[in-house]
């Protein structure tokens, strides 16, 4: 297959052609500029007011961005100020948190949450990394937390969300005792496939009484489909 022909199937860099030992400068410069892009979207800033739908706000302990790329464990670290006025729940709470890529989160927020098609109660976080989402499940009393937050950045791409889904969660919990439904964005998975992902997991959370490697996403592919679809 030609290079050409590679690169309508993808936005690796592939097939990029050489001049000498080196790449071509067209290609070395939109490097360059992808780069660029992703360092400027770690530094992007989640903005409550603007993401189209009402929800308290609660903070990590990290005090602003910089600290926040610098120590990783403040942003597991909820305020205990917003800890006190955080309501009971029960139920699967949604935490809506910055990351690494708070741009992915302000366009996607609104219109991911209607995917879901509950009325999860939904908190917004700054500042914050996956983890604080257990310390924010626990304080209202939620039976699972699902985390939606900005990921790293890459090359090709600067605007992509995850889900992280935790079972009971708490302050202690591990990268091991979670789901993680990645790569949502234009491009890559879609709201609606994420969302019936989710629920896939959820109905298993509940029935094990767990998520993580307990829990095998071995969700069917014709699941994904839509009703009318099926059979």
């Amino acid at each position: 297959m030609l290079p050409a022909q590679l690169r309508r199937f993808t936005a690796a860099r592939v097939g990029l052609g050489r001049a000498g030992d080196a790449l071509p400068t067209g290609a070395w410069l939109d490097f360059q500029e992808a780069h660029a892009a992703a360092r400027d979207a770690v530094w992007s800033a989640l903005d409550p007011e603007t993401l189209g739908f009402a929800a308290p706000v609660v903070r990590s302990e990290a005090r602003d961005r910089r600290e926040y790329l610098l120590r990783p464990d403040l942003g597991r670290r909820l305020r205990a100020e917003d800890a006190t006025r955080l309501p009971q729940a029960g139920g699967v709470v949604v935490v809506v948190a910055d990351g690494l890529c708070a741009a992915g989160v302000q366009a996607q927020a609104a219109s991911l949450l209607r995917a879901f098609g509950t009325e999860w109660p939904v908190v917004v976080a700054l500042q914050a990394r996956v983890a604080l989402g257990d310390a924010i499940g626990a304080a209202m009393g939620a039976e699972a937390v699902v985390v939606m937050i900005g990921e790293r950045p890459g090359l090709s791409a600067q605007d992509s969300v995850g889900l992280y889904l935790t079972w009971a969660p708490r302050p202690g919990r591990t990268d091991a005792e979670r789901n993680c439904i990645s790569n949502i964005r234009p491009g890559g998975l879609s709201h609606a496939e994420a969302a019936a992902r989710l629920h896939w997991l959820l109905r298993g959370a509940r029935a094990l009484g767990a998520t993580g490697v307990a829990l095998k996403d071995e969700m069917p592919a014709g699941a994904l489909l839509p009703p009318e679809s099926a059979g």
